[in-house]
Parts: structure tokens; C-alpha cells; sequence
């Protein structure tokens, strides 16, 4: 089976650090009550000129640097995104304009929230599988969010748990027997954001879905892979809660220094969460050739996904 394989990835956090302590200046609230609850010890919001895309393109540009790729080699460009500034053009395709990418290829957005890198690695593997065979095998996935404008700010239960950010990867399309993706989704308004924000969000609900959604799509994957928690190198999960993770590492009695946690200093950075960690991860020197790292994402929709891969070569 034709499956993805990680080349490289590339990361890009906005200038803006705001801490528990500097949110606990608009709204009641601590950094007690935050971190016990969240995990969540600081975030990063845009500053002045930065955005979804600019944040998108800082991103795309390193992974393509470190994957020694050309520009003309990419056979496909998306970009997960719930907070892109324009309907039209899509962030992808101002990040294929800044790149140079090939204007005979594939570019778009997608929105699946806080899945939306996996559901972009899944719709990135059917554009290059449909290519000819001996056309452009390398895609660029991009997760990318400026979450800062679609929030209130006044809204305690909110407003303490998103930053921004963007992460992206290079992917091969290639014969991987340990290629796995599981997707699913339940219409649902847990979560809801209005185009031009705020973002609301039933906290409790959120949290019964996520906890029963992770584990599950974690063995889907395994399952379909014929591998065992054991086996893989790394579990890389959406960022949301340092709570949800926890729980889903005790129902699973797994090794919790398996299961990646990045969410105290970036916060959730929705879609962008799992590459800026897969980033985080290859640039500490903790991604190495052949090791295989299950990324499961949940969120809005409500949606889900999990991927299961191996690192090719020097991601970094």
C-alpha cells in the first residue's frame, strides 16, 4: 500500500508571548486555576504583521530547506487552517506563491479544526497517489492558525486556552506497509466559531469527546498496522488539554513519556498543534530515521483523525 512517509518539517511561532499572568490582567482568572486545568503555562499571539499565512509561509519555507527538495518537486500543497484571513485566495495558495511552487499542481485549504493536519496529510496521500507514477511523489502540509483574532477576550472559559502558530512537513508518497490514517466526524456545536469570530465552546462536552475519541482512534490506527503501542517510537497529539492526554495515557496504561506535550508553552494552537510539535521534536533531535510516530487529532466539527508513519532520513 502507497503510503506517506515524513521527509521534514519546518515551524514558525509569532513574537507575542502572553503568559496566565498577563491574562489574569482582563479576566478573573490565575495561573493556578490555567495550569491545574489546562496545562496551558503561556501562549503566542501575532504581532504586528504577522498572520495565518505569513506565520504558513515561514513555516513551508524551512521544511522545504531541510528536505533538499525543489520547489518544482512538490506535487501538492495543503493547508489546514480554521482562521486563514481570506475565503479567496486560500492560505495554500499564498504559500505556493511565495515558494514558487509549480502552477500545475493541486493547492488548497482545508478546515477541520483541531484534526485538520491529519485530515491535510489524508487529502494530501489521494492528490499524489492520482498523479502519473513517475510525476512529483512529495507533498507540503501545512497546520497554521492566527486563533488571537477570533477570540474574546473577555471570555475566561476561551480566551485562556488558544495562541497561534504554524508547523509543516514534507511528506513522501511511497510503498509503507506502516501507513495507517483513521477519520471520523460527528456534526456537533461543541465547538463553534463564526467567520469572523468568537470562539465558543461547551468545555465539558469537549472533554468527554476528546477523552473517548483519542484512545479509540489511536488503536484504529495500531490496529490497521498490525503494530502495538510498544512499537511506536512517538504518540504526538493535538495540544488541547494536558488532562485529556493524561487520561487517555492511564485508560491505556501506556509509557506517558511516549505521548508528547508542548500545550504549557504554545497553548492549543488548533490545527497547527501537532506539526509544531512534530517540528519540536525533529528540531531537539528526537525524530530519527525509522521511527514510527502515531499523530492523533480531535476538535472541531467534532472531528477526529489518526495517522500512523515512519520518519525517512534527517527530518531536520
Amino acid at each position: 500500500m502507497e503510503g506517506l512517509q515524513l521527509i521534514s518539517t519546518g515551524g514558525a511561532l509569532p513574537s507575542r508571548v502572553v503568559t496566565n499572568e498577563d491574562l489574569s490582567k482582563l479576566v478573573d482568572t490565575s495561573d493556578e486555576w490555567i495550569t491545574t486545568r489546562t496545562g496551558i503555562r503561556q501562549r503566542r499571539f501575532c504581532g504586528e504583521g504577522q498572520t495565518t499565512a505569513t506565520l504558513a509561509i515561514e513555516a513551508a519555507k524551512q521544511a522545504l530547506e531541510r528536505s533538499g527538495l525543489q520547489a518544482e518537486q512538490i506535487g501538492c500543497c495543503v493547508c489546514a487552517t480554521l482562521s486563514g484571513a481570506y475565503a479567496t485566495p486560500s492560505t495554500a495558495c499564498l504559500v505556493q506563491h511565495e515558494l514558487g511552487l509549480a502552477e500545475d499542481i493541486p493547492v488548497l485549504d482545508v478546515n477541520a479544526a483541531c484534526s485538520g493536519f491529519i485530515y491535510g496529510a489524508a487529502v494530501a496521500r489521494g492528490l499524489l497517489a492520482a498523479r502519473p507514477q513517475d510525476s512529483r511523489r512529495f507533498a507540503l502540509v501545512i497546520g497554521c492558525e492566527q486563533l488571537s483574532r477570533l477570540m474574546d477576550m473577555t471570555d475566561r472559559n476561551t480566551c485562556v486556552l488558544f495562541g497561534d502558530g504554524a508547523g509543516a512537513a514534507i511528506f513522501a508518497l511511497a510503498e509503507d506497509s506502516d501507513f495507517a490514517v483513521d477519520l471520523g466526524a460527528r456534526g456537533d456545536m461543541a465547538i463553534e466559531t463564526p467567520p469572523n469570530g468568537p470562539i465558543h465552546m461547551d468545555g465539558r462536552a469537549v472533554f468527554r469527546f476528546a477523552v473517548d475519541a483519542l484512545p479509540r482512534t489511536l488503536h484504529a490506527v495500531l490496529e490497521a498496522t498490525h503494530h502495538t503501542l510498544d512499537e511506536v517510537d512517538w504518540v504526538v497529539c493535538h495540544q488541547a488539554n494536558s488532562r485529556i492526554i493524561d487520561n487517555c495515557v492511564k485508560k491505556m496504561q501506556a509509557d506517558p513519556e511516549k505521548f508528547y506535550k508542548n500545550m504549557d508553552r504554545h497553548g492549543n494552537t488548533s490545527a497547527a498543534s501537532i506539526p509544531v510539535a512534530l517540528n519540536e521534536l525533529a528540531e531537539d533531535g528526537r525524530l530519527q530515521p525509522g521511527m514510527r510516530i502515531a499523530c492523533i487529532g480531535f476538535g472541531g466539527g467534532l472531528t477526529w483523525g489518526g495517522m500512523l508513519l515512519t520518519v525517512k532520513g534527517s527530518v531536520v
